[in-house]
Order: C-alpha cells, then structure tokens, then sequence
C-alpha cells in the first residue's frame, strides 16, 4: 500500500472535509484523512486508482493541485 498526500484548493470549511470524506469513502478508500487543503489516502499506489481519487475529489467540487 501506498500512502499520497494530494493538495486540494477550493476548501474552506468542515462541510468540504465531511464532503472528501464521505465520497472517497464511497468509492472504498478506507484510510482516508482529510484537512482543509489536503487529503492523506492510502491505496494499491496505480495510477490508475489515484486518477480516480483526484476525478472524486474534483468532482466534489474542489482542485486537485500538484
């Protein structure tokens, strides 16, 4: 397992973390911890599956930032 700390723009308040949240854990990322300005995810480490974590948190509304 690989752990990736992916920064996020856009986030303001506690209702944007319980958003992350709520989807990654939705589509079955279990260790998951997010701040303002940050996600820390726990996956297989494909490209594949971080793709799919930065459309989730994008879809979310908010920006994936390298």
């Amino acid at each position: 397992m690989e752990t990736k700390i992916l920064k996020i723009t856009g986030m303001s308040c506690d209702h944007c973390i319980k958003t992350v949240e709520n989807e990654l854990h939705e589509a079955g990322f279990e260790n998951v911890t997010v701040k303002i300005g940050s996600a820390k995810v726990e996956f297989d480490g494909s490209a594949e599956k971080k793709n799919i974590i930065e459309s989730i948190i994008e879809d979310s509304g908010y920006k994936v930032v390298e």
